[in-house]
């Protein structure tokens, strides 16, 4: 049976894209640091390389595994494929002041909102934010 791997990106800027979702998702900074450097850097990849990825995980595991790599060209049209951002559950407040707490975080971090989705599902409502990261990638936050 197969199992997730990456979540690949193309980016302009890979480092700077894995530290925005990095901080999306509360994971830290992994900028290639010592002692993993080190053993790429000894495996025949140059700075130059290291330079054209990036990496954003979950030091635990659990969550997500986002890999940046650097495009070759500029993004144009919609992504096929896009992220849905879950708001926490543990936090006070109702869903809504909760979601809307989460956007503004977001946009902060250099996120933009481009809309409010405000309708039902059949008997059921949806609500949430469609927005992009800070190189144009489409995200929902529900």
């Amino acid at each position: 049976m197969a199992a997730l791997g990456n979540i690949t990106y193309y980016a302009d800027d890979p480092s700077a894209l894995s530290h925005f979702w990095a901080d999306v998702f509360g994971y830290p900074h992994t900028d290639w640091e010592e002692p993993l450097r080190s053993q790429l850097l000894g495996a025949g990849l140059t700075e130059a390389d290291l330079a054209t990825r990036a990496v954003a995980e979950d030091p635990t595991g659990k969550g997500p595994r986002l890999f940046f790599h650097h495009a070759d060209r500029a993004k144009s049209g919609r992504s096929r494929i896009h992220l849905d951002v879950s708001v926490a559950h543990d936090g006070e407040g109702s869903h809504r002041e909760r979601l809307e707490a989460e956007k503004v975080r977001l946009v902060a971090l250099g996120a933009t909102m481009v809309r409010l989705i405000d309708q039902q599902w059949g008997p059921w409502p949806d609500v949430y934010y469609q927005m992009r990261d800070p190189e144009g990638n489409e995200f929902c936050l529900q």
